[in-house]
């Protein structure tokens, strides 16, 4: 299938101004929502044993139904999204990294776009190779005549590209070390790419490398990197504030930016800027009793709490700003809400819609949510290098940089100091980054998927990977991976 983004203009980049407009364009796909409600985000946190599908019943935005219950086949499920989303972003930094060299433009911004351009582009192969293993590398713009004779490349080849990207945008002197929020919010610094990288090299099982990037990002554990400003907040609960005061804060290293104001409408939902999820996640039919009932929007009651999360979470300092229980504000007289499909009685806090960020300018406002997204947050870059320095060796006792690492991700919230040990680091994993994308990708990477998912439907040697979309395999050169029983 044809990427989306092949129809820009050849003719564009003319000036500074363009060039800037195509660089907003790639940094656009990174909060990609389809026009069928299908996010990364949600697609991910539907596979894990955190959360059901849920919805409205069982064939409600089935992508993430057959996802969440281990039905999908290459035609059906949210990988034809998930493709899409990436390969839109790699075209758009493809075609801008080939126009920028001859646009007359100030050189030093110049070479800031080309360093960002790649960070990006690192940023979508990670995703593709990470989620379907067997995938086309591009590097350069492809003729749509010429798309169809493009064969895969092997993992270990779209690795090195990534890395070789990341390499390259951090030894640009000119990519910053920290940017203005209120002009620049968003914009790739050194410290963004370092923390991909490091995740990149973590992924790879190259533990050493993966805890001297992420090490760059931490520096002290609690205290303020003071190169790049990294800061846990003092407060969990206000990472999940949506207003504007909190977008962007000291705990953010790489953030999905959304809006109250796009005036976005039913007429092309993936054409929002606001957060899908947001009425996606809020329970269904939710009318408050009392005066002091949450302000819940009535929403859709997709992705609800497993019981499984809410007994793991229910005694930590994390559990009122990550559980919503309906089923006690119900049996209080507080509110009453619909049971929709999957219904557990609880919901997503941490996106849960509320009445006061109803948009005010204009669109539908069910679409016009402006929660941003955490893609990478400083708490979960602490936990990625002490998992890497105790799988390295390190004993993760009192006095070790992993021991300080992990305990003060758990200071922060007021728990007592616990050992590193790998368990005791994805335990913390689950329970602090709860609902943000993380927990498919660990459970598989880590190799608990086939024990943790065998319930939902999970077949080991199989459900690690996404199959290839069919549609990306008709009249192309593009094969099956062998767990989806292909030759790849």
């Amino acid at each position: 299938m044809k990427p989306r983004g092949t129809d820009l203009e050849a003719n564009y980049y003319r000036n500074e101004t363009e060039a800037f407009n195509g660089l907003v364009a790639v940094y656009d796909v990174v909060g990609w929502q389809s026009s069928n409600y299908v996010t990364r985000i949600g697609a991910m946190n539907a596979a894990s044993d955190d959360h059901l599908a849920g919805g409205g019943g069982p064939n409600d935005v089935s992508q993430f139904q057959v996802f969440s219950n281990y039905t999908l086949t290459p035609a059906t499920g949210p990988q034809d999204e998930l493709w899409r989303r990436n390969y839109s972003g790699i075209f758009r930094a493809n075609v801008l990294l080939e126009k920028l060299p001859n646009i007359p433009m100030d050189e030093s911004k110049k070479k800031r776009f080309i360093a960002e351009a790649k960070f990006l582009r690192a940023y979508f192969n990670f995703d593709l190779v990470r989620m379907f293993k067997n995938v086309p590398l591009f590097t350069k713009p492809v003729a749509t005549s010429e798309m169809y004779n493009v064969l895969q490349a092997t993992p270990e080849e779209v690795y090195a590209q990534i890395e070789k990207d990341l390499q390259e945008a951090i030894a640009e002197p000119l990519l910053p070390d920290q940017v203005p929020v209120a002009t620049d919010g968003g914009r790739v610094t050194k410290g963004t790419a370092y923390a991909l990288l490091g995740k990149v090299l973590l992924y790879q099982k190259k533990w050493g490398p993966a805890a001297e990037a992420l090490k760059e990002v931490n520096a002290t554990p609690g205290q303020a990197n003071p190169k790049y400003g990294y800061k846990l907040l003092p407060n969990f609960g206000d990472l999940w504030k949506s207003d504007n005061a909190t977008k962007y804060n000291s705990e953010s290293i790489m953030e999905m930016a959304f809006t109250s104001t796009s005036a976005g409408t039913w007429n092309c939902v993936a054409c929002t800027e606001g957060n899908v999820l947001n009425i996606m996640v809020g329970p269904r039919g939710y009318k408050p009793k009392t005066a002091g009932a949450p302000d819940y929007v009535s929403g859709w009651s997709f992705l609800v709490v497993t019981k499984d999360l809410f007994d793991a979470i229910h005694g930590d300092p994390r559990y009122l700003y990550t559980v919503a229980n309906l089923d006690s504000l119900e049996k209080n007289g507080i509110a009453d809400y619909e049971k929709g499909f999957n219904n557990t009685g609880y919901f997503l806090e941490k996106f849960a819609g509320r009445v006061r960020n109803q948009t005010t300018g204009g669109g539908t406002k069910e679409l016009n949510y402006p929660q941003n997204m955490y893609e990478i947050r400083l708490a979960d870059t602490y936990l990625m290098e002490a998992e890497a320095l105790v799988r390295a060796g390190e004993t993760g006792a009192v006095g070790t940089r992993s021991y300080s690492l992990l305990n003060a991700v758990r200071a922060r919230v007021g728990l007592t100091p616990v050992p590193a040990t790998i368990d005791n680091i994805f335990k913390e994993r689950r329970l602090e980054l709860a609902g943000e994308g993380h927990r498919w990708f660990d459970l598989v990477r880590s190799g608990q998927a086939p024990t943790v998912l065998k319930d939902r439907g999970f077949v080991e040697g199989k459900h690690e990977i996404l199959p290839i979309p069919l549609l990306e395999m008709e009249n192309t050169k593009i094969v099956q991976s062998k767990e989806w029983g292909g030759t790849k």
